[in-house]
């Protein structure tokens, strides 16, 4: 082919052969059934938050607290760092439980916030997870595995329904705390799926994303022109080559690009009442969990498919207690004000609330004396959901009199993955994905869907 009819191929029909198969990749697909939700927020509180503080009433455990732990609870289980106590001792939560709302569900007096939310919430209080140490446990929740390297769930999700925001991200990520989450990448990462589907990070910051503005000197009519010499270059690759990861590249410049004039106005607030920056606890400008509860609202409001919050300070070995008091007012207040807003603007039934970590906490002590904190706990910790299909103050699940272990209807993390696709109208059986020779899914061979916690 000469240089000439080269050119004029690739000039009438390549800009169509790329982007017929870009807009397979951002295009809604169909589900296998009618969904119920179309987005979802995750709100992950990484590091393991204390159940047995917040959300399960252990009467029990309050009275033989000081009590060494039963050697019979002990054998056969792993505790990270748990062998340098010679006898752990039962730990008794000192926070006052309530009933509240018609469901009765249990709350402490921690997350005061939330309680008003009792009959929007459902409960799991048994669930299970495959690892005691914190990243493993993590790749785990988001991936379904243990090990990195497999796409996350909100990877499976657009990979599965596609994009239905234009201008934004499919999948967003969004931090909180003293530092950033454990294993970055691979929680929000596309693993072997096209990267298409991978999570956009957005910076715990004033300005949470990069490179908004132009350079000085550069006009956005330039900018255009170079966004739209590069996609010729690639596309033209990808005829020679038929590389997908062209046809990424390509909707990656497209996505900054669109990115520049939509996410100004993601980011501006004036148009948010004081009303409503006073139930989060927003102060314009400063970054934290809060805003990114506001921010999350705002995304799926503007068609965003997955939101990902992450609050990395639950990690409480020692000083449980001080910890406590000192997160969970951000955590509840803004939690539970994302629920009443999108209850509000009427997004809450077709948007998926998830909140929990990688696991829970012991209703044994360690730590420092004075100082107690409590360890790992992966045999029953508790994960709510609320919206999106979700069945408000509804519970599953059930732990010992101590909190210590499931003994009914636990979870496991594939069922609770099957159950979110479920929701989406995904049979998380169907969703597949070829790689290496193999069909893989989010829930591997395992996972079922948790019934009880559907309308």
């Amino acid at each position: 082919m000469t240089n000439f009819a080269r050119r004029h191929f690739l000039e009438c029909c390549s800009l169509g052969l790329a982007r017929v198969a870009l807009a397979d990749l951002l295009n809604a697909q169909q589900p296998h059934f009618a969904p119920k939700a179309k987005n979802v927020i995750y709100l992950f509180m990484e590091g393991g938050p204390s159940q047995l503080d917040l959300f399960e009433y252990k009467p029990k455990l309050t009275e033989m607290d000081g009590q060494p732990t039963p050697p019979s609870l002990l054998a056969g289980k792993k505790f990270a760092f748990m062998e340098r106590m010679a006898a752990p001792k039962l730990y008794g939560t000192k926070r006052e439980f309530k009933r509240h709302g018609q469901s009765g569900q249990w709350f402490s007096n921690l997350v005061p916030h939330l309680a008003t939310h009792a009959d929007d919430i459902a409960f799991i209080h048994a669930m299970k997870t495959l690892n005691v140490n914190h990243s493993p446990a993590m790749i785990a929740a988001h991936t379904g595995a243990m090990i990195p390297g497999r796409p996350s769930l909100g990877s499976w999700l657009v990979y599965g329904l596609g994009a239905e925001a234009k201008t934004l991200p499919a999948f967003v990520a969004m931090t909180s705390g003293p530092r950033g989450p454990r294993n970055g990448t691979d929680i929000w990462g596309s693993g072997f799926l096209p990267t298409q589907h991978q999570g956009v990070p957005f910076l715990n910051a004033k300005s949470p994303i990069f490179h908004l503005n132009n350079p000085a000197g550069v006009t956005p009519e330039r900018q255009e022109r170079a966004v739209e010499a590069i996609a010729d270059l690639n596309r033209e690759r990808f005829a020679a080559t038929a590389d997908p990861e062209i046809q990424t590249r390509i909707a990656s410049y497209e996505m900054a690009f669109k990115m520049q004039a939509s996410a100004p106005d993601l980011m501006d607030l004036k148009g948010e009442t004081k009303e409503t920056l006073d139930l989060y606890g927003v102060t314009p400008g400063k970054p934290g969990f809060a805003m990114n509860c506001l921010l999350a609202r705002r995304l799926v409001e503007r068609g965003v498919r997955c939101v990902q919050v992450y609050h990395t300070d639950w990690d409480h070995h020692t000083g449980i207690e001080t910890a406590l008091d000192k997160i969970c007012p951000e955590v509840d207040r803004a939690s539970a004000a994302l629920l009443s807003d999108l209850k509000r603007m009427g997004l809450l039934d077709q948007t998926l609330v998830v909140w929990g970590g990688e696991f829970g906490r012991t209703p044994m002590a360690e730590g420092l004396e004075g100082k107690p904190g409590r360890n790992h706990l992966i045999d029953g910790y508790t994960v709510w959901l609320a919206g999106g299909g979700v069945k408000g103050g509804a519970s599953t699940g059930e732990t010992d009199e101590l909190g210590f272990q499931s003994v009914a209807n636990a979870v496991e993390v594939h069922d609770l993955h099957a159950t979110i696709l479920h929701l989406f109208g995904l049979d998380h059986k169907k969703l597949t994905y070829r790689f290496q020779g193999r069909d893989f899914r989010l829930t591997d061979v395992a996972g079922h869907v948790v019934q009880p916690l559907l309308t």
